[in-house]
């Protein structure tokens, strides 16, 4: 017998076989599918809010798919979320519109950013109408999502951790939005 058998016995009594191993990843697999589908029926972190409304903009996912480049998709049509600090918009700095990428309704005047030091362009208040909110509680959080009341597109989520006048950042997907520039 080896020296160190009772070692050896000790460390594969730690560890179980590798059928239980395999039996146990299976059933959490298994119990991590049945607890998404429970959620996914119940709405759990989804948007049904907005699905239900019509809006004024709207286009066949095919024509979103044409009109939209892959991460503007994700972002607009999927409620996804860019990278921080890849957006160019957040160093955009001139005096315009943030207008939402969908269908090009102004959203943010440039005189309502800040430099919130999250990665994302950031606004304190939105042009008046410009978008709706609905609960979010995706990733196991609850969060107010923004998103374009023309054309629906998700834009991001709004914080109540803002500067003064509001309070508020509204956290805004650069790849979600397009920069009008004011006329001279």
């Amino acid at each position: 017998m080896p020296k160190n058998s009772g070692w050896t016995f000790c460390a594969l009594a730690a560890y179980p076989p590798r059928e239980k191993s395999a039996m146990l990843n299976r059933r959490l697999l298994l119990l991590t599918v049945a607890l998404g589908a429970v959620g996914w029926r119940l709405g759990i972190g989804g948007t049904a809010a907005k699905a239900a409304t019509s809006f004024a903009v709207t286009h066949s996912d095919a024509e979103w798919h044409k009109m939209l480049t892959s991460d503007q998709y994700a972002v607009l049509r999927e409620e996804g979320t860019e990278l921080p600090y890849t957006s160019e918009l957040l160093n955009e700095h001139r005096k315009g519109n943030f207008a939402c990428l969908g269908c090009e309704q102004d959203a943010f005047s440039s005189n309502t950013k800040f430099e919130s030091g999250t990665g994302w362009p950031s606004f304190w208040a939105p042009i008046d109408g410009a978008l709706e909110s609905s609960r979010d509680t995706s990733f196991g959080m609850v969060r107010t999502e923004v998103h374009c009341s023309r054309c629906g597109s998700h834009l991001g989520h709004v914080f109540d951790d803002g500067p003064k006048p509001t309070g508020l950042r509204y956290c805004m997907n650069g790849v979600a939005m397009k920069f009008h520039p004011a006329s001279a």
